[in-house]
């Protein structure tokens, strides 16, 4: 009895479609990528110019300075990626446990490979003093912006796809769980501390200093590279003749059009202002349009981060034109329901006679 039960409650399985397999094979190596990046970054450029960070590398970088060991930056990150992946799974719960596991074995991974690939080039892109330079102030600088700049090209190939990282990213969200205290602010604290903390290794004063301009810089990049591809122009048009422009985007442009009920401010009058998402190379061609249909239309257009549902996230349904319904806008007006007012009540004892109806059994108006 026990035995069936317990098999009542196991749900399923079910075999995944060929798209399925094909969404999960493109995450993955997504993930992958963005995390050869990040750890080809710090083991090519980062790491053998002594530049210092954040994160769990910065903490490698401290415990290499203390120990005068290359190979302690390698444990040191498989040590603090698994603790604190350990405390993320505890106090964040399984959705996240699951969302960090491939970050937080890939990156060391990754790192301690492109260190020993890094050792057997006899180290390509370590910074060195060029005949005819009578300084060479201006190379740390160009590597501080390379590394910084594939650092936060592959942490934001990552982020791009819902994955994370791991590592340090766990105590700022719990702190944002449990006391409300902003993600972003708690992890620029958290990277400042352990790029401070290279004080304590004897580290000088513009190695740190190369090391918080390569957190500004790899932030920057994060924000831009997460961005792309998501982001769409929102079109507004104010116009007398919507009709002809909401047919135009349907079956020109292809895509979905909302009719806004508005009134003008001035002389009161009601109007329609259509609504619409397009892609920023769609914009040109649509105002383009649209100006020759009405050359005193209002148009108007915003920058939108992202955009979810049926035709940017989800398949497109196309319908054929045949199907529109070709219907003025006074006609797509929701009829509201009486109110309870407009109800006739008949009086106590009478019954109320009801309402002449038509051969084909509606009621006559």
């Amino acid at each position: 009895m026990l035995f069936r039960v317990a098999a009542m409650n196991i749900p399923k399985l079910h075999k995944p479609t060929k798209r399925q397999v094909l969404k999960f094979l493109r995450y993955s190596l997504i993930v992958i990528l963005g995390n050869a990046i990040t750890a080809a970054a710090s083991a090519f450029i980062i790491i053998p110019n002594d530049f210092t960070m954040g994160g769990t590398t910065g903490l490698g970088l401290f415990v290499r300075n203390l120990t005068n060991k290359e190979w302690a930056v390698t444990l040191t990150v498989y040590a603090a990626n698994i603790a604190l992946f350990i405390l993320g799974a505890v106090l964040l719960g399984k959705k996240f446990a699951v969302a960090t596991l491939a970050g937080t074995l890939l990156y060391p991974s990754f790192l301690s490979l492109w260190q020993f690939v890094n050792g057997k080039l006899g180290s390509p892109f370590l910074i060195r003093p060029v005949e005819g330079f009578t300084t060479d102030i201006n190379q740390p600088l160009l590597g501080v912006i390379f590394g910084a700049l594939f650092f936060g090209l592959g942490i934001g190939i990552v982020v791009r796809v819902g994955a994370s990282t791991g590592g340090t990213d766990v105590p700022p969200l719990i702190l944002h769980k449990y006391f409300n205290f902003p993600v972003s602010a708690g992890m620029w604290i958290l990277d400042i501390s352990i790029v401070l903390l290279q004080f304590a290794a004897n580290v000088g004063m513009e190695n740190i200093l190369y090391g918080v301009l390569i957190m500004m810089i790899s932030s920057f990049i994060v924000d831009k590279v997460s961005m792309i591809g998501t982001k769409r122009a929102q079109v507004k048009i104010l116009s007398k003749k919507h009709e002809e422009i909401r047919k135009l985007i349907l079956n020109k442009l292809n895509r979905g059009v909302t009719l806004l009920n508005g009134k003008t401010g001035f002389l009161k009058d009601d109007c329609y202002m259509i609504l619409t998402i397009v892609s920023f190379r769609d914009v040109v061609k649509l105002r383009n349009a649209v100006q020759k249909i009405d050359p005193e239309a209002l148009f108007m257009v915003s920058t939108i981060s992202e955009v979810r549902g049926r035709g940017f996230s989800s398949d497109r349904v196309v319908l054929p034109r045949t199907e529109e319904k070709d219907v003025s806008p006074e006609d797509m007006q929701e009829v509201s329901p009486p109110e309870t007012n407009d109800l006739k009540i008949p009086p106590k004892g009478e019954k109320e006679e009801p309402a002449p109806v038509d051969r084909d059994g509606t009621q006559a108006e």
